[in-house]
């Protein structure tokens, strides 16, 4: 079976999964919230990605905490595309979604306009929570009419991941101090790129020309405009911004000089990549790491590290949650979205994961700060992740951010397939448009 065969016929089956799953009641099948607190609930959870939220050992304490609670946890495994799929058609239909959901930095905005389909989590006392956060990752989480949509999870610092064993066998420095001051710019970056592919035929620098061009448009936006596809005013701005192009240009420029492995982000092929060992150097914001150990696996512990990115800091990534009004149990859900989110739960997700915290208190505690990582040859992922993350420069999405995103990012596969860039562009603009409508 092809791959995009094989895709084709996951995204069925995950909208035929969203189909069954509006049949099914959030809870338990009692019709309202009973007003007895201690009344037994069954609440559930739902994420995406391969390693989930990081949740385990926190449901666990809150089961001991509030014996009257279950907790049931779906959606680990699904990418994040089918997951935004389903969760669309739960909350437009009003049924089927869990009590808890996750929402992705570049999906939240798009639900600003469905708000009416979510509790305010204001009403159940988050604006007490709001100095605890990044000012900005609130501002994420909130409504234009001040709406609380979601509560923050965790913030995407960036750095690059690599491989120490490539690198080595491509003499090229392998110490991190050292390889970050191989690339203080991205143009640096690929000129360390094509020394890697002149000495290592095999193998190559990068995983794909869209995590590439993601993380440097979250960079050089954050830098500029402060915004990407959209403008502050929502007013589609693909082809205007400067930044888009700024970031498009150097993908091509990457992609060119043979560097991408041509690989889409978190699909199979991707998966074996990590596992395989066939590129060296991964766009690495921080809950990255927990996707690259779950990937590569124990065989690859110590092989990989971590250094500064090119450039100067910049967030890609990042999510929220928040709580459907479908649900049956939306105080108990607010409290262990509460729960969840709190700084000290932040600090035990960056622990098993790596994702970094939203709030400050979490950023500035020991446990992070001076946290290492041995499967990162103990790399300090605190100080490098950590300690910038107060002074990150956040990037406005659109409406329909998700939409316009892979429209472009088509366009650099289709680069990665041989088209020209010039080319791909006006398929960018002219499909980034139709879809951001």
């Amino acid at each position: 079976m092809s791959v995009t065969s094989r895709r084709r016929r996951f995204a069925a089956i995950a909208i035929a999964s969203a189909a069954v799953l509006a049949t099914t009641a959030c809870g338990d099948d009692s019709s309202a919230e009973s007003a007895d607190p201690n009344a037994p609930v069954t609440l559930i959870v739902d994420v995406f990605g391969d390693q989930g939220f990081g949740y385990e050992s926190l449901y666990e304490q809150y089961k001991k905490d509030h014996p009257n609670v279950t907790i049931q946890e779906r959606g680990k495994g699904l990418g994040l595309g089918d997951y935004n799929t389903r969760l669309t058609q739960q909350i437009t239909a009003g049924s089927g979604a869990g009590d808890i959901v996750a929402l992705e930095e570049g999906t939240i905005v798009q639900f600003y306009a469905q708000a009416d389909k979510f509790v305010n989590l204001a009403d159940e006392g988050a604006n007490d929570l709001k100095a605890n956060y990044l000012p900005w990752k609130w501002e994420q989480g909130t409504t234009p009419d001040g709406k609380v949509l979601g509560l923050g999870t965790d913030v995407g610092s960036m750095a690059i991941c690599y491989r120490t064993d490539l690198f080595k066998a491509a003499n090229l420095p392998t110490d991190r101090e050292e390889v970050g001051k191989l690339w203080p710019t991205w143009d640096a970056f690929i000129e360390q790129g094509v020394k890697f592919a002149a000495a290592d035929p095999k193998n190559k620098f990068v995983d794909s020309a869209t995590n590439f061009f993601n993380v440097v448009l979250s960079q050089t936006a954050g830098a500029g405009t402060g915004y990407t596809y959209y403008d502050k005013s929502n007013k589609l701005v693909l082809d205007t911004n400067p930044d888009v192009q700024t970031a498009f240009n150097l993908t091509t420029k990457m992609i060119d000089a043979k560097l991408s492995n041509n690989l889409q982000s978190f699909s199979n092929e991707w998966n074996a990549g990590f596992k395989n060992g066939t590129f060296a150097t991964i766009a690495c914001p921080a809950w990255m790491t927990g996707v690259i150990k779950g990937q590569a696996g124990d065989a690859a512990a110590g092989k990989w590290d971590v250094a500064k990115a090119p450039g100067n800091g910049g967030n890609w990534g990042g999510s929220f949650l928040g709580v459907p009004k479908s649900s049956k149990h939306q105080k108990a859900a607010a409290e262990l979205a509460k729960y969840l989110t709190s700084a000290q739960s932040q600090i035990e997700v960056f622990k098993k994961l790596g994702n970094l915290p939203s709030q400050p208190a979490a950023l500035n505690d020991p446990a992070v700060t001076a946290a290492t990582n041995d499967y990162f040859s103990n790399a300090p992922i605190g100080k490098i992740f950590a300690a910038g993350a107060t002074e990150l420069k956040p990037v406005y999405l659109g409406p329909k951010n998700q939409a316009v995103r892979t429209a472009v990012e088509n366009a650099l596969r289709a680069v990665e397939q041989g088209q020209a860039a010039d080319a791909a562009w006006k398929d960018a603009l002219k499909n980034g448009a139709a879809a951001g409508k």
